[in-house]
C-alpha cells in the first residue's frame, strides 16, 4: 500500500537500531541500510545522528517524523474507509444524535440494528441540531438523528416520528387545568428555552411567530430535562416534546399545544454529495424499513 514506503522509516525511528528495525519489517539489514542511504540523499540532509549501532533522530528527521507519523495515520484511516464502503457487515458508522433522542430513540434502533449485523460498530457524537449538521456536512459524521429537519441544503431526510409539543407548566400554574392550548394564550409568560442552534429553540421561535409574540426568555439550557427542573421550580414555562419532556418528578404539568403545526418532527440526515459507507448505508436502510413498518 502506499504506506509502505513511511512505514519503514517510523519504525526504525522508533526502534533507534537498524537491526532491530529491519527484524520487524522482515527485510534484510542493508537493505533497510540502503533505503536510509538513499532517503537521506533524496532529502539532501541526515535525518540521524549516529552514535555506533545507534540512532537518534536529528532536528530534520524529528520533523519528518512527525508527518510520517501523522501521513500513516491518514493513509490507514482512508484504507479502513475504503474497506467499509464496499463491506456490508463489518466496519464502523458514526451516528450523530441530539442529546433528547439518546435516551430512547438511539438507543432502540442500534439494539435493534445489531440483531442483524452485530460486527458493526457505532462511533457516537451528542451535539445541538445545528452543530451536527454542519458536522454531517463536513464529512465527520455518516448520519444523525435531528430534529426539526435542518434548513442546510445538501442534506438527504428520513422522517423518524412526529412529537406533539406541549407547554410545560408549574403545578398550580393558571393553564395547568387546561386541555390543551393556543401557544398565544402564554404571551405574557417568562420562558425556559434551549440554548440558539438548538432544535427546540428554532421550534419555540418559529411557533411564537406563528402565535404573534416574540418569546420573553429567563433561562437558557442545553438539556429538557434540566429545562423541565427549572419549570417545576416554578421559574418559567418551556416548550417541550411530550415524548421526552413528560417528567417523572411532580411539580410539571404538559398542556398540549393546539394546532396540526405544534408537532417535532424527528429524522435522520446524511450528505447527498458525498457516498455512504455499506455500514451507514445498511444502517439507514434498515432504519428506513423499520420506520415504514411501524403502525
Amino acid at each position: 500500500m502506499l504506506s509502505a514506503a513511511l512505514r519503514w522509516f517510523v519504525v526504525l525511528a522508533e526502534e533507534g537500531q537498524v537491526t532491530a528495525a529491519a527484524d520487524i519489517l522482515g527485510i534484510a539489514q542493508p537493505t533497510l541500510s540502503r533505503r536510509l542511504a538513499t532517503l537521506e540523499q533524496q532529502m539532501g540532509v541526515q535525518l540521524f545522528d549516529r552514535h555506533g549501532r545507534r540512532l537518534t533522530l536529528n532536528g530534520h528527521g524529528e520533523l519528518l517524523f512527525q508527518h510520517a507519523r501523522r501521513g500513516l495515520d491518514e493513509l490507514d484511516a482512508a484504507e479502513s474507509r475504503i474497506a467499509e464502503l464496499t463491506s456490508p457487515t463489518d466496519g464502523t458508522v458514526r451516528l450523530d444524535f441530539l442529546h433528547s433522542l439518546g435516551s430512547w430513540l438511539v438507543p432502540a434502533l442500534i439494539r435493534e440494528f445489531h440483531s442483524t449485523a452485530p460486527r458493526i460498530r457505532f462511533a457516537l457524537h451528542q451535539d445541538a441540531s445545528g452543530h451536527l449538521a454542519d458536522r454531517i456536512l463536513t464529512g465527520h459524521s455518516d448520519l444523525a438523528a435531528v430534529s426539526p429537519r435542518p434548513r442546510a441544503p445538501g442534506l438527504g431526510w428520513l422522517l423518524l416520528d412526529h412529537q406533539q409539543l406541549a407547554l410545560a407548566v408549574p403545578t398550580g400554574h393558571a393553564l395547568a387545568g387546561r386541555r390543551d392550548i393556543d401557544l398565544r394564550d402564554a404571551a405574557g409568560e417568562p420562558f425556559i428555552a434551549m440554548h440558539p442552534n438548538y432544535g427546540m429553540r428554532r421550534l419555540l421561535d418559529e411557533a411564537a411567530e406563528r402565535a404573534g409574540f416574540a418569546p420573553r426568555i429567563v433561562f437558557e439550557s442545553s438539556e429538557l430535562p434540566t429545562a423541565t427542573g427549572l419549570v417545576s421550580a416554578g421559574l418559567g414555562v418551556a416548550l417541550v416534546p411530550t415524548r421526552e419532556a413528560d417528567p417523572e418528578a411532580t411539580g410539571v404539568v404538559l398542556v398540549p399545544i393546539r394546532g396540526s403545526d405544534a408537532v417535532r418532527e424527528v429524522g435522520m440526515v446524511w450528505a447527498l454529495g458525498r457516498p455512504l459507507t455499506a455500514p451507514a448505508r445498511r444502517f439507514r436502510d434498515f432504519v428506513a424499513n423499520r420506520t415504514d413498518a411501524a403502525p
